[in-house]
């Protein structure tokens, strides 16, 4: 998630792979708030988290059928991140020393509290700035034109670990197919450094700044990503350097996949995988990437991108700080889509964050599944969209179960367990069903998408197509009603009463 809006899903499902066969690893409302082979058996695990974005989350617990059977692996299916509507989650909290708006218009670098300052401080103040700036903008200048040494000599010749992280950063940003990149100084802190570190770093003066980095993707990205990054500053013989980008993170602030490590890029004919690992997990990821974006397509429609970027973190530590995540946040979770912002925006960059450990343990189509989720919020833009939890949700496992074959059974699991026993929900799913804490939660989900395929059983798949786009497109607070009206012909009430009569018929009571 990111500052992420929204929450985290989990999609639990047994994939029964090929005798274990396994691959290496936009349009949206001006609104914030077939198929292979293999058996996929969902006994539904979800996870939701809160904040800014709705993740998708995959599981995995390997059994097996027999010593040379194939592997029954549990897979939490991943969900879209909505980027607007739930507050609190840690990825899509503001940094604390940013303005609130770094982006807006007639913001300008200043100090904490620079409306108390004396006009001493004030100016000392607008003099780091500019200082810092410069500094700032030799670096993207250098980035842009591929001048190495000029890139290098912002950096301050006594920083050697430093050096080492910065030359890495300037190879890992000449990999990506960058339209833009900027770095704008937002606002400093002179009492952030402790005297130890001050001492420490030596030099005529040394502050901590927080700098806005932003990049665009050529082919992947309307609008640029956005993320705020502590760069420490010190002035040595006149001349300011930069001598840290990792300086105090706070919590919920993110880290840009390409300050993490080496990555390695591959691109596909839809697709763009970014590794922290190996080529080899990047070229096989956009391969299967390719594919989920073409399943999706034949579902969706051709009236978006089609264009996917995936982030494959080498370690749990490195998909948290992409996420801006506590530790152990996403330990039981495969993917989250996020939006790369921190406030939400319509037409925010997309990415699809994998968990290199569960991401590795699923099989291939078990990959495809959960790209293929990921791929229809990406699709969808579900990180700006005003849908209800139980059609994002619904749809998107509607989707991804286009791609293989699924058996009801299994699939709606938990479902039909309470259905019979005389538990039929007595209405579509709330969101807080979908809660973490919900005990219904794995029902929330198995509701969700045989709600959706009910709507393609009776009125076809243009029509759920078409109700949906209705929804997300509406600027009304009866958006959804609306659409049950207009596209279907009959109102939510009459629908929950026919869906209802559906899950009992489906779970033969």
């Amino acid at each position: 998630m990111t500052p992420l809006t929204g929450a985290g899903e989990q999609r639990g499902a047994e994939v029964v792979d090929e005798r274990g066969s396994a691959l290496p690893p936009g349009d949206g409302a001006d609104r914030v708030s077939p198929s292979e082979q293999t058996t996929i058996q969902i006994p539904a695990q979800h996870a939701v988290g809160e904040g800014p974005g709705r993740p998708t989350a995959i599981q995995t617990v390997n059994t097996w059928t027999s010593a040379h059977g194939p592997i029954i692996k549990k897979v939490a299916l991943g969900v879209a991140v909505c980027l607007v509507g739930v507050a609190g989650f840690a990825g899509l909290r503001k940094i604390a020393d940013a303005p609130a708006d770094p982006g807006a218009v007639g913001n300008t670098a200043q100090t904490p509290g620079a409306d108390k300052s004396t006009p001493d401080e004030a100016a000392e103040g607008v003099r780091r700035a500019a200082a810092g700036q410069a500094v700032l903008q030799k670096m993207a200048d250098a980035i842009q034109d591929e001048r190495k040494s000029s890139f290098l000599d912002t950096i301050d010749p006594k920083a050697t670990e430093f050096d080492q992280q910065a030359r890495t950063i300037y190879s890992n940003l000449g990999k990506l197919p960058l339209a833009t990149f900027q770095l704008r100084y937002v606002s400093d802190d002179t009492g952030a450094l402790a005297p130890d570190r001050q001492a420490e770093l030596g030099g005529s003066e040394s502050w901590l700044a927080q700098v806005e980095v932003s990049w665009q993707l050529t082919g992947f990205d309307a609008k640029p990503a956005r993320e705020t990054l502590p760069v420490t500053f010190v002035t040595r013989d006149g001349t300011t350097y930069a001598t840290s980008f990792t300086e105090r993170f706070v919590a919920g602030q993110r880290r840009p996949i390409w300050a993490l490590g080496g990555i390695e890029v591959a691109k596909g004919e839809h697709s763009l995988v970014i590794s922290l690992d190996s080529q080899a997990d990047a070229d096989d990821y956009a391969t299967v990437t390719d594919r989920a974006v073409e399943s999706v397509t034949k579902v969706w429609g051709k009236n978006w991108k089609q264009k996917a970027v995936i982030y494959l973190p080498a370690k749990q530590s490195e998909m948290e700080s992409v996420l801006g995540a506590q530790p152990g946040t996403y330990t039981q979770i495969a993917a989250v889509t996020m939006a790369e912002l921190d406030t939400p925006m319509v037409g925010a960059p997309l990415r699809i964050v994998a968990n290199p450990k569960l991401f590795e343990e699923l099989g291939k189509q078990g990959r495809r599944i959960v790209l293929t989720h990921e791929t229809t919020h990406v699709a969808s833009t579900a990180t700006a969209s005003p849908v209800p939890l139980w059609l994002a949700e619904g749809f998107a496992d509607y989707v991804a179960f286009t791609a293989v074959s699924v058996q009801d059974e299994s699939a709606a699991k938990e479902l039909f367990k309470a259905v019979r026993a005389g538990k039929v929900p007595n209405s579509l799913p709330t969101p807080e069903a979908f809660a973490a804490s919900s005990a219904d939660l794995p029902q929330a989900y198995e509701s969700g998408w045989l709600a959706c395929r009910l709507i393609k059983e009776r009125e076809g798949q243009a029509k759920l197509v078409k109700f949906y786009r209705a929804v997300h497109a509406s600027k009304s607070p009866t958006g959804l009603a609306d659409a049950f009206r207009t596209v279907l012909g009959t109102t939510e009430q009459e629908f929950t009463a026919d869906w209802q009569k559906y899950l009992k018929r489906l779970a033969g009571v």
